[in-house]
């Protein structure tokens, strides 16, 4: 039987190991020194002050959310394709998200639209660099008011870049993901990234039930557990130390895919100037469900990309989007790890190709 290629497969190893036996024989399971170190490592890499580990991605952007005191009567602007956190974060605090369309070549928010959708109840935008594709920046920044405040969701970009800058610094806050198909996994995890002291205070009192990290013990305002262990941050440390090593590799298997691909569907890749994060690798055509089908039948795992929101029950009705239908339609992520070898590529290309 033909061996199965994964979807994804996390790059982590004995050094991995070694490091969770490390806070096992200390003793210290949670909120310990690999949370700190591991919070300077992201901070480092990311070019910010400060970053917060939490328990998700999706608990990232909720606390972000909720240190802005964003509410009811409130408008965040989010893109109409994408991973559905990103709107659940804010509505979940009781804000509205107002769905933008996108750009179905990109996948990134078309800003051109955000401009339309700024009104008088916007406080931000939640800014997607869909599956590592860096977002035009500095284009989202001078289409929209001063006062309305960019948060990034770069959940699938840690290590990218726009105009040499590291997604994660671009916004007020740069909300992370490590989630298994992510460059850097504790399994479940997240983090906030901001030069702005205040935010990060909060975003640590938010994570830890609402207790301030100094002084007497007091709750000035109720919080949650989104702690992140110092087991998970452990398991990230190493990846954290090799990441331009991680990427590089990921950057390699990208090469490899474009160059059997690029003449015969729409492949990923980031405008001139910047560096793409690699998430994830997807491609677009038109007979998407029927490659899929076929991929998955002959062990090849894949997915789609992700999701139109206004497809889904709890934002329909929310405008026509014909960007995010055509991405929602036709994206299909293909199997992608750093360890993956030019002959899988070659059998995915192979098989894709009965599709054009």
């Amino acid at each position: 039987m033909t061996e199965r290629i994964r979807l994804a497969r996390p790059d982590v190893g004995e050094a991995e190991l070694e490091a969770v036996a490390e806070v096992f024989a200390s003793g210290m399971l949670t909120m310990g020194a690999k949370v700190g170190e591991f919070e300077r490592l992201l901070a480092e890499a990311c070019g910010t002050d400060d970053a917060v580990v939490v328990s998700s991605g999706t608990a990232a952007l909720h606390l972000a959310v909720m240190a802005l005191g964003l509410g009811p009567g409130d408008e965040v602007i989010v893109p109409a394709y994408t991973f559905p956190a990103t709107a659940n974060a804010v509505e979940l605090c009781g804000a509205s998200a107002v769905l933008v369309d996108v750009d179905a070549d990109t996948f990134n928010v078309d800003i051109a639209r955000v401009a339309d959708a700024v009104g008088p109840r916007t406080r931000a935008v939640l800014a997607v660099h869909l599956f590592g594709r860096p977002l035009e920046w500095e284009e989202l920044q001078t289409a929209v008011p001063q006062e309305v405040v960019l948060v990034e969701d770069a959940a699938g970009a840690l290590g990218a870049t726009y105009r040499g800058t590291p997604c994660g610094a671009l916004g007020l806050m740069g909300c992370l993901s490590f989630h298994p198909r992510k460059i850097v996994t504790t399994g479940e995890g997240g983090a906030v990234t901001t030069d702005e002291p205040e935010l990060a205070d909060a975003i640590r009192r938010l994570r830890h039930h609402g207790i301030a990290p100094r002084g007497d013990f007091d709750i000035a305002e109720p919080g949650l557990n989104y702690r992140l262990s110092d087991i998970l941050c452990a398991i990230a440390i190493p990846q954290m130390q090799r990441l331009e090593q991680l990427l590089a590799a990921r950057e390699r298997v990208a090469g490899w895919y474009t160059e059997r691909l690029e003449h015969l569907v729409l492949t990923p890749s980031a405008a001139e100037g910047d560096r793409h994060g690699w998430q994830a690798y997807v491609v677009q055509l038109d007979r998407r469900d029927e490659a899929l089908r076929a991929l998955r039948e002959e062990g090849i795992e894949a997915q789609i990309g992700t999701y139109a929101l206004h497809h889904l029950t709890g934002y329909r009705d929310r405008g026509s989007f014909p960007g995010a239908d055509r991405a929602f339609a036709r994206a299909l992520a293909l199997p992608f790890a750093t360890t993956m070898t030019e002959d899988e590529c070659d059998r995915v290309a192979a098989a894709l190709a009965h599709f054009v």
